[in-house]
């Protein structure tokens, strides 16, 4: 069966799945949602000997039904290969009390690894099937981990150039690092001097400046998106949900049918997205357990309904999620409104407008599977060092954030279902956050000094992706004001 693609926010825009690829975000603004949530084409016990790239290709295949089998397996080969420092991909370690499903061990060692390595290849595939002509200029705003992982995949990538915004002092200096480190002759970075709402904000107007459309493709070039709002980001995630419950069917943890919770820190909701839709294609998933930091406008909509970004914007050690607009959720409210793409622009346009919407009490109801809870920093930093103290298991403070509100979950309700957690960083990324988390004693040390002692307290190597940037030189250095982003575009593609 083919699946469509049609925008959230008209029904009547109707595209291929290499076309919403391609265009990463729709004409009116809306995200490009499969017409049918198609459902697993395998029984699970088959997934149990799968590797990674065998999953990938049977969960893949159900939602990009034009692409042939040889240019996906081919786009899956080239993504889940040795830039990966383990075979198994996302390995799972069970520690206090759940499995921890590690999605950090790619080229930048964050879960947006999983989804980055293989958009470029999808991406490419995309334009040779839709005869285009144009370069593709990628155009990303980044709260972190996007932002890297998209230049490490996009760098030197034939016809493509890719343009980066982050929050300067918004980031963690490792994220930073590796992001001004970059190299390749297509790769761009800017910093703004604002947060990354403004960023993500300033990267949708310019996808929605029709006239620098017309000007770019004069000059041969067309936009594209590595955010997770492009559904070639959206669906490689749903992959690794399916890949943990056949890992923990095989080993022996789980029984075929048992159902797990799945826990995720978040700030865009594209991740816990993924493990909705790995649960709308059959997957056994009970509760998805939505963890926010002190940005808590998730908690806040899962507890009243009402999503309002109107609050002061907390910059946290959990910087990825430091997010108040969560694109992604907007796929599910559309989903949860019935598909009524009029109902679903009515409340973006609330949200544009006066910075918040409330949904229906039939909305509502749809929600059930879903339980929102939050993690102060306070709270954050304790639980890091008491899983370490308790296991001598190192997590992030994205992971952490997850940890404590699935504690929280499990004493508010009593719930023993095994879950899943998505650890979404490796601890090195954040190295002076867990460090002091752990000993505050550590605070007197230099950044690649925590690294080392890092790596001797947790008893694992320093990552490659870390190593790298020790002595790289600095090659992106420009920073501009929020309303310079078009600018800053332009500059670089000599228009």
């Amino acid at each position: 069966m083919e699946v469509f693609y049609q925008s959230t926010r008209n029904k009547e825009e109707k595209v291929t799945a290499s076309q919403a690829i391609l265009k990463g975000l729709a004409s009116d603004g809306g995200l490009f949602v499969p017409v049918t949530l198609p459902k697993l084409g395998v029984d699970i016990d088959e997934l149990k000997t799968m590797s990674y790239q065998e999953v990938a290709y049977v969960v893949m295949k159900e939602f990009l039904t034009d692409f042939t089998e040889e240019e996906l397996k081919n786009c899956i080969n080239k993504a889940y290969d040795s830039k990966f420092d383990t075979e198994e991909i996302a390995p799972i370690v069970k520690a206090d009390g759940a499995y921890y499903l590690e999605l950090f061990h790619g080229a930048t060692i964050a879960f947006k690894d999983m989804a980055l390595s293989i958009l470029p290849h999808l991406l490419t595939t995309s334009a040779k099937k839709n005869n285009v002509k144009n370069e593709i200029v990628i155009l990303t705003a980044t709260s972190g981990d996007t932002g890297k992982a998209a230049l490490a995949g996009f760098a030197d990538v034939e016809n493509t150039r890719i343009v980066v915004f982050y929050p300067k002092g918004g980031v963690s200096p490792i994220q930073e690092k590796q992001m001004v480190t970059q190299k390749g002759a297509n790769t761009h970075v800017v910093g703004i001097k604002g947060n990354f709402d403004q960023a993500q904000s300033g990267v949708k107007a310019i996808f929605g400046n029709k006239e620098l459309e017309k000007e770019l493709d004069e000059a041969g070039f067309q936009f594209s998106s590595a955010n997770s709002i492009n559904i070639g980001r959206l669906v490689p995630q749903v992959v690794y949900y399916v890949y943990a419950y056949a890992k923990l069917l095989a080993e022996g943890e789980i029984e075929k049918g048992e159902k797990i919770n799945v826990v995720v820190p978040t700030g865009n909701f594209g991740n816990i997205l993924a493990a909705y839709y790995a649960k709308n294609m059959g997957l056994p998933i009970d509760k998805l357990i939505c963890a926010s930091n002190d940005n808590k406008v998730l908690y806040d909509f899962f507890e009243t309904g009402s999503y309002d970004k109107n609050r002061e914007f907390i910059l946290t050690t959990s910087p990825s999620m430091d997010i108040l607009i969560s694109s992604n959720l907007e796929r599910l409210i559309y989903k949860i409104a019935g598909c009524d793409d009029v109902k679903n622009k009515e409340l973006m346009t609330a949200l544009t407008t006066e910075g918040k919407y409330e949904i229906t009490e039939d909305m509502k109801a749809e929600l059930k599977d879903f339980y929102g809870n939050y993690a102060t920093e306070a709270e954050t930093a304790d639980i890091i060092k008491a899983i370490y103290g308790d296991t001598g298991y190192v997590i992030d403070t994205h992971t952490a954030v997850a940890a404590k509100v699935y504690k929280k979950y499990k004493e508010a309700t009593k719930d023993e279902t095994k879950s899943v957690i998505a650890s979404t960083a490796s601890p090195f990324k954040f190295t002076r956050s867990v460090m002091n988390s752990i000993d505050a004693k550590y605070d007197e040390m230099g950044d690649f000094e925590l690294v080392d002692e890092l790596s001797k307290i947790g008893n694992v190597a320093v990552p490659n992706a870390i190593e790298e940037i020790r002595t790289a030189p600095v090659l992106h250095d420009t920073v501009v004001e929020v309303d310079e982003m078009t600018d800053a575009v332009k500059k670089f593609l000599g228009l």
